[in-house]
């Protein structure tokens, strides 16, 4: 059995932290993300709303396109958004990827922290991926 690697999100910038994702699954590892709901979005917190809602609202509701109000799936989406996804490669990497929200019992104690940008080192405003989700909907 393939070892997952379990990365903590908490803290993590969203951009910088799905980038490295992006990279491991590319290159065949299984990666398991936990504490979804702790990444930070950089930035204005008005103007990434606005972002996030123009494209939570944009479309039709029965055609798409479909965008996630969760933070797990928030993450999992952008994650996909730097994959090739309409290639078999870039299909089975992001099927690699599992995301949660929280902790889960397995992972207690394995997760590993990455080597990126952190919440402690921004100089500007930003939001943590929660409260993001909890503005366009989400129940968190």
């Amino acid at each position: 059995m393939v070892e997952k690697i379990v990365i903590d999100a908490e803290g993590a910038v969203l951009g910088r932290l799905s980038t490295m994702l992006a990279k491991r699954l590319l290159i065949g590892e299984d990666v398991v993300v936990i504490n979804a709901e702790k990444a930070i979005l950089s930035g204005n917190p008005a103007s990434t709303l606005g972002f996030y809602k123009h494209r939570r609202e944009r479309g039709d509701v029965y055609k798409g396109p479909f965008f996630p109000r969760y933070p797990d799936m928030l993450l999992k989406r952008t994650v996909r958004g730097m994959l090739p996804v309409k290639t078999v490669r870039g299909r089975n990497a992001l099927a690699r990827l599992k995301v949660y929200m929280g902790c889960p019992e397995e992972f207690t104690g394995k997760a590993i922290k990455v080597d990126i940008k952190k919440s402690n080192v921004l100089k500007c405003k930003y939001t943590t991926v929660a409260n993001m989700c909890r503005q366009l909907g989400a129940k968190v």
